[in-house]
């Protein structure tokens, strides 16, 4: 569905029949659709809203540059919109980004947190790394792009056992605006959001991939151990998108986020 908001108009996908809303943020360049096997797999006790960052899927966005605080405020404002009351947020790559940036701004509108595969702040080369990024998101056609998001994303055991899959999250990534892409890059390149993390207050799980090497345990472990009584779990054989890769763990997320 279509959800207006003063900052515009976002597409959200909508799945389940109740419990406390549970908001799920899906990582760069992919849409909300990323989440529909766990927005299925959970319709019985949630109400899953998973909407399309600006610029992604069907989301508005006037094609000008953004931070992952706006990605934040756009968030809270779908939450507002749709939503009575605090909700739970789950956010994997930059839906956790963003999800970090809700907690901090907006804590009145987060219960519980899981934030998976992601990271507060890339290091001090961010900018010199996420411009090179943003340069081939335009510069190369989004099919010749998908080798090197399918090695990042998913483990090689899962990628021969679930070409099905690889290839649903593929077309998403084909489909989405490249100029867009380039554009969520610029935003990383500025974000730092380190110091706020100790003011988090939602109950938060802190997933990854020990095997990910887009935001590394590394990176989590700093999630962890800033965010007051965060809890970490490092995930054997498996890449950047655990939550897709990695279906075992929703029952597991439930049980945090019910908590």
């Amino acid at each position: 569905m279509k959800v207006g908001t003063p900052r515009g108009g976002f597409e959200v996908a909508v799945t389940g029949r109740g419990g406390r809303p549970l908001v799920a943020l899906h990582a760069l360049a992919l849409s909300g659709r990323l989440w529909d096997p766990m927005a299925t797999a959970l319709a019985d006790t949630r109400t899953v809203l998973a909407p399309d960052a600006r610029g992604h899927g069907g989301s508005d966005w006037d094609r000008g540059p953004f931070t992952i605080a706006d990605l934040a405020d756009d968030v809270a404002a779908v939450i507002e919109a749709s939503a009575d009351g605090p909700v739970d947020v789950i956010g994997l790559s930059m839906g956790g980004s963003t999800a970090i940036l809700l907690a901090q701004r907006r804590p009145d509108l987060v219960a519980h947190l899981v934030l998976a595969d992601t990271t507060a702040c890339y290091g001090p080369d961010r900018a010199a790394q996420w411009t090179e990024r943003a340069e081939k998101a335009v510069g190369v056609p989004r099919q010749k792009q998908v080798d090197f998001q399918v090695d990042r994303w998913f483990s090689p055991a899962f990628i021969q056992a679930r070409p099905d899959e690889v290839r649903r999250v593929s077309d998403i990534f084909v489909a989405t605006d490249s100029v867009a892409h380039a554009a969520a890059c610029h935003a990383f390149a500025g974000l730092d959001a380190e110091a706020g993390l100790s003011g988090i207050k939602a109950p938060t799980l802190v997933l990854v991939g020990r095997d990910d090497y887009a935001t590394p345990p590394a990176m989590a472990q700093v999630l962890a151990t800033r965010i007051p009584d965060a809890r970490l779990e490092v995930l054997d054989d498996t890449r950047h998108l655990s939550l897709i890769e990695r279906p075992d763990l929703w029952a597991r997320v439930e049980t945090h986020l019910s908590g």
